[in-house]
């Protein structure tokens, strides 16, 4: 069974990724450090670890398929 990626939340669009945050050597044990923008998905996923970075507060944080009241048009789609 393959795990899934890791998935980090954040308060910043702005983030670094070397896929060994936690381990003290850092970068030695996992890939070279890159920076990484989180856009208007609310977040990005690193193209070395997979790692998925997202941004507090955005509805993707809560998960696809849940909806608050305040994420969708009052007129409904396509007003």
């Amino acid at each position: 069974m393959i795990n899934p990626p890791e998935t980090i939340y954040t308060d910043k669009r702005r983030v670094s990724c070397d896929g060994a945050t936690d381990i003290r050597a850092g970068a030695v044990l996992g890939h070279p450090r890159v920076w990484l923008e989180i856009d208007e998905k609310g977040y990005v996923e690193c193209g070395y670890c997979d790692r998925r970075f997202v941004l507090r507060g955005d509805p993707h944080e809560r998960g696809l398929h849940e909806v608050s009241p305040g994420d969708l048009d009052e007129d409904g789609p396509g007003a």
